[in-house]
């Protein structure tokens, strides 16, 4: 995992500091009409201008600065934000304690859903109830969340469209949308009528996906030797589900919902930006939109971490709930 960690930070850190985005930055803390020459003397002002190792051995506490000496990632030191003059760190914790809210919920809504229609169509393989349901979870694990949020805010959250001009004229609603089209009050107050879009966004994807995988895992366990003994000894199906079936089947849906944390940073990249929620996802879009390197290394850093870590997670899970690995 350290190895992993370290190679991905070193591919960032040498794509953000390629001669192009150095320049831009040059021009952009500078001036636009900057010379070639004054670009160059601004870089090597600011220590660009060194070799890629020894900027990345600072960047990383390894090596010595003239400023501060050993300050680096390592130390707790991540740099200072160009976008938003502030210590990246601090910004970095503001976006992701809001991006964790929305996970939160995503999570709440999207775990029971998805398991429960997937334990639901895999008792019943092959039966109307399990066409519906596969139906419904292939149409949303197939729809982005670029498009999903669209069809939510023109369904609920436009004043001239949608379900919200019809319930307005009805008299069923006093304002004049059912839902708000923007995330940005959630800031300081989350809603269930500001926070509910950007979460059905996210969720609906994730949904549809572990519920797919839920009904396989649940399908194949219904139709073990262990389940038919059960049915034959007279077990009814709520116990043969809940006691017998439900532990084995969910060992696959764990391990991927666990994997779903990194999927989710991606995710709210879109909805945060479609739905103007100042977390994570929105952060990284300020960074990359205005070439802010020190912002984008430590979103790396986060991102990086986050992904190594539910890897882990997910391979703990499935050991902690496959007894067969222990016994092995």
């Amino acid at each position: 995992m350290l190895g992993t960690a370290l190679c991905l930070s070193l591919l960032v850190f040498w794509l953000t500091h390629l001669p192009p985005n150095l320049e831009k930055l040059a021009k952009s803390q500078g001036s636009a009409r900057m010379s070639d020459a004054e670009v160059a003397s601004w870089l090597e002002r600011s220590g660009f201008d060194r070799p890629l190792p020894v900027l990345y051995g600072e960047w990383l506490g390894v090596l010595p600065r003239a400023d501060c000496g050993h300050c680096g990632v390592m130390q707790g030191e991540w740099g200072q934000s160009t976008v938003f003059r502030q210590p990246v760190s601090a910004v970095i914790l503001r976006s992701l304690a809001a991006t964790g809210w929305l996970m939160l919920w995503v999570m709440a809504v999207m775990v029971p859903t998805a398991l429960a229609l997937g334990a639901l169509a895999g008792m019943r393989e092959g039966s109307r109830t399990d066409r519906t349901i596969s139906v419904a979870t292939i149409l949303t694990a197939a729809t982005p969340e670029y498009v999903s949020g669209v069809v939510l805010v023109a369904l609920f959250a436009s004043a001239t469209a949608g379900l919200s001009p019809l319930l307005h004229e009805a008299g069923w609603i006093e304002r004049r949308t059912l839902f708000q089209g923007t995330a940005s009050g959630a800031m300081t107050r989350i809603t269930f009528w500001n926070f509910a879009l950007p979460v059905a966004t996210i969720a609906l994807y994730g949904t549809g996906y572990i519920a797919r995988i839920t009904r396989a895992s649940m399908a194949e366990v219904m139709a073990q030797p262990y389940i038919r003994t059960a049915r034959l000894k007279g077990a009814g199906l709520a116990r043969i589900v809940l006691v017998h079936a439900l532990r084995n089947a969910l060992v696959a849906p764990v391990t991927v919902i666990l994997l779903q944390l990194p999927w989710l940073l991606n995710g709210v990249v879109i909805v945060e930006t479609l739905f103007a929620y100042k977390g994570f996802g929105w952060t990284l879009v300020q960074a990359a939109g205005n070439n802010d390197i020190a912002l984008l290394l430590g979103c790396s850093v986060v991102a990086v971490t986050l992904v190594l870590a539910t890897q882990a997670l997910s391979d703990l899970a499935y050991r902690a709930l496959n007894p067969r690995l222990r016994v092995g």
